[in-house]
């Protein structure tokens, strides 16, 4: 985009520029100034478009007795507002239009439009993933969400949107937000069903999409579904047996009024898969409609019957693995978007551990809720969070419950409810000792479990109860294997001088923002104790990083000490520090 021959602007409303390219700059106005094409400036052409979500062309003379020339504007999201890319095509033809955006322009848009975390229940693993066709031409448009509803129940979601590239992507942004909206009012299938139909008659770009969306209580496998010009899902049993389920034809979103939502009801068999696909996941394996649905199934029967398949801490590649089995052998045709929702043929007992109130028991606390939580499918940084949290509390009811008495004991509980809310007490029958005024570096446990968990409470009425809450999700796609010799960020908590110091080398993309977080945090003891943070091996130090080091930062000033971050004096990532503000929040070395 950068060295593209046409002016290229990515704006956010009020006609702000966050991005302009070398075209854009070459033109003459100022970075945050837009020209003016056939007397309309458009600044205010940009905030009809965010405004509306439709995109919009402008044909004229670019300035006052300049050339013809032809603006497309689209609606994109852009630094995380709601935004616009404007494109300018000089051409003395005004019908031509403006070139497409790229193939990277339309995988960014589509992927940060799709759900970055799918929920984690206790009955069903869900797994979700999507590929963007090879061509440009192609992509853009398929999508996929899960959305729990409470009560144990989750909207299950495959959609295709008509077009490609960053329309497509748009349409189908509308189109998802448009069945969050009616799902979390009646999640229903006849009526989400119905209030997409509305939508789509009204907005011209989302009309003729296709959808499958049903209704999964994960507790008893029974399932309500309806689909709009989709093809059937499919449900591969624990014994490999593949079977298609039941649809009744009916047209894609807005094309016929009043043509209903013919709901269909099934039980998902404990053990049993059901996978969900875009139209893409049929399009390059043959001209043969039937010969390409057989091999769907033939790469669903592969992937489920390998060993673990449905096991908590491998769920998540499933649908990555069926998408890359129906693959043509040379490129991706279409986009493809899975989705999978196995139900567990066994549910994990909840933990209960009772010991003795004393130090040496802390060590037991740890191994044995660490199993329970890996076995669990959590991923290592939401394990640590929750292992610093329940070891503050544990470590509580060892130094201070039974003060000056025998120790008695200490009681750990943890478990999932069917909306995926993990829940771990700690609790002791002796007595609770409120913080001092000025506690200096003690008294501390709760600041620090709630910096690391969602929920926190204390019940002191019989004892103590501290009980903590975390909502259990996952990273929506599988975590993506580097490339040879691609670089990744290294993370290490080094305690062998006077303070903590984490250090971390490679590139610090959006991937390792979180677990910066979290060894920060455990380094800090939640932020009550000094750390220092060094960035000196660091080739990469993106926004979320950033983000991360201010929050963190924040904490720091509130506990009154600062961290310390070395960076190398004149380098990119002390740059990025200093750009972004920091410097009056920490100590740059």
């Amino acid at each position: 985009m950068e060295a593209a021959a046409t002016p290229i602007y990515c704006l956010v409303a009020g006609g702000r520029t966050v991005w302009a390219n070398a075209g854009a700059r070459r033109m003459g106005t100022a970075p945050d100034e837009l020209p003016v094409v056939a007397g309309r400036p458009l600044a205010d052409v940009v905030d009809t478009v965010i405004g509306t979500g439709l995109p919009e062309t402008v044909h004229g003379a670019l300035g006052a007795g300049g050339p013809a020339v032809t603006v497309a504007l689209r609606p994109l999201e852009v630094a995380g507002e709601p935004g616009a890319v404007v494109v300018i095509e000089r051409d003395g033809r005004l019908a031509v239009p403006a070139p497409p955006l790229g193939a990277a322009a339309v995988e960014a848009a589509q992927s940060s439009l799709l759900p970055p975390f799918l929920p984690m229940l206790p009955d069903v693993a869900l797994a979700g993933s999507y590929h963007q066709a090879t061509s440009v031409r192609a992509a853009g448009g398929d999508w996929y969400d899960a959305v729990p509803l409470g009560g144990g129940r989750v909207a299950l979601v495959v959609g295709d949107a008509v077009g490609h590239g960053i329309a497509a992507a748009g349409a189908m942004s509308r189109l998802r937000g448009a069945m969050r909206s009616s799902a979390l009012t009646d999640p229903s299938p006849a009526a989400v069903l119905a209030g997409l139909d509305s939508f789509a008659a009204i907005m011209d770009d989302v009309e003729g999409a296709s959808v499958f969306y049903g209704v999964l209580d994960s507790a008893s496998g029974e399932l309500a579904y309806t689909t709009a010009g989709h093809p059937a899902p499919l449900v591969v049993g624990s014994d490999g047996a593949a079977a298609f389920l039941p649809v009744t034809p009916r047209p894609p979103l807005g094309s016929v009024p009043g043509v209903g939502a013919p709901v269909h009801r099934s039980v998902l068999p404990h053990g049993a898969t059901l996978v969900l696909f875009s139209n893409g996941a049929l399009a390059g394996s043959s001209s043969d409609y039937a010969v390409a649905l057989e091999k769907l199934v033939a790469a669903s029967r592969e992937v489920l019957a390998r060993p673990g398949a449905g096991d908590p801490a491998t769920a998540s590649g499933l649908a990555v693995e069926i998408a890359e089995l129906v693959r043509s052998p040379h490129d991706w045709p279409d986009d493809v978007a899975v989705l999978v929702a196995h139900r567990r043929a066994t549910t994990q007992r909840p933990l209960q551990l009772d010991l003795p109130a004393v130090p040496a028991s802390l060590p037991a606390i740890r191994r044995r809720l660490t199993a329970w939580l890996t076995e669990l499918g959590m991923d290592e940084n939401d394990r640590v969070g929750v292992m610093t949290a329940v070891g503050e509390a544990a470590a509580n009811a060892a130094e201070h419950a039974y003060r000056g008495t025998e120790p008695g004991a200490v009681q750990v509980r943890a478990s999932v409810d069917r909306d995926g809310v993990l829940t771990v007490t700690v609790h002791d029958d002796g007595s609770w000792r409120p913080p001092d005024h000025d506690p200096g570096d003690r008294g501390r446990g709760l600041l620090i479990m709630r910096q690391l968990v969602d929920g926190v409470s204390l019940d002191d009425r019989s004892g103590t109860t501290v009980t903590l809450t975390v909502r259990l999700r996952r990273s929506a796609e599988a975590p993506p294997v580097p490339a040879p010799g691609g670089e990744r960020a290294g993370l290490v908590v080094d305690r062998t001088g006077p303070r903590p110091v984490v250090r971390a080398t490679g590139a610090v993309d959006e991937a390792a923002a979180d677990p910066l977080r979290i060894r920060l945090l455990e380094a800090s003891h939640g932020g009550t104790a000094r750390v220092e943070l060094d960035l000196a091996g660091v080739t990469l130090f993106s926004s979320a990083a950033v983000r991360v080091v201010l929050a963190v930062a924040r904490i720091a000033r509130d506990e009154g000490w600062r961290l310390v971050v070395h960076a190398a004096e004149g380098g990119v990532t002390r740059q990025v520090l200093e750009v972004s503000g920091l410097g009056g929040l920490v100590d740059l070395r």
